[in-house]
């Protein structure tokens, strides 16, 4: 009898389990697919990986939809943001900036936030600048899979956020790809809101 009811608890909390991943993905999934390019105060690029000053196929993909924004004035400044490890001449907001410059946005319409190895870190610092300054709202640029996850921790440090995913770039082209990201994002997505802290804390990624 005690067995029996032990299994029928452990069955009802497995299909609860798997019924909280599957609504969790499929949020993640809709939430890529949108599109808020409000007009803000500014438009903020997550980091990601750089190499010697020369931003990644995921970086560069954040950073060419950046511009467009900026071209089709979402926002007046772009922010980039992310640290950098040990040995890096730069950081990923610098290796940002440089590629921004060299396509055609103003040195002067960029701001670096120039700390943070993942995303929670990463939104607690580009906050702090956008309050010393006056900003409050902002459009970010992250990869579609990110964009629910990313815009929960900026709105919970502060930030009126909405979100512009990318529509080119690794995470986006297979997919098996997606998936995976998907799979990812969804464990993530669910630490942050049960622990509060980013899984990937540390290690450079979103």
């Amino acid at each position: 009898m005690v067995f029996r009811l032990a299994a029928k608890t452990l069955a009802a909390l497995l299909v609860l389990v798997l019924i909280v991943l599957v609504i969790t993905a499929g949020r993640i999934w809709w939430f890529a697919r949108q599109d808020d390019r409000r007009t803000s105060d500014a438009i903020v690029v997550l980091g990601a990986a750089q190499f010697d000053g020369r931003p990644s196929s995921v970086l560069t993909a954040r950073l060419v939809h950046a511009r467009d924004l900026w071209r089709d004035d979402v926002a007046p400044r772009i922010i980039t943001v992310g640290g950098n490890r040990e040995g890096d001449r730069f950081t990923e907001a610098s290796a940002g900036k440089r590629w921004l410059v060299e396509h055609g946005v103003p040195a002067g319409r960029i701001v670096t936030v120039e700390t943070g190895s993942d995303t929670l870190e990463s939104v607690d610092a580009v906050e702090q600048r956008m309050q010393a300054r006056g900003w409050s709202t902002a459009v970010v640029v992250t990869d579609p899979w990110h964009a629910l996850r990313a815009r929960a921790m900026a709105t919970d440090q502060g930030i009126d956020a909405a979100m512009s995913p990318t529509r080119q770039g690794p995470a986006v082209r297979q997919r098996a790809t997606q998936i995976r990201y998907i799979a990812r994002e969804t464990v993530a997505y669910l630490y942050y809101k049960v622990f509060g802290g980013s899984p990937d804390r540390g290690s450079n990624a979103v």
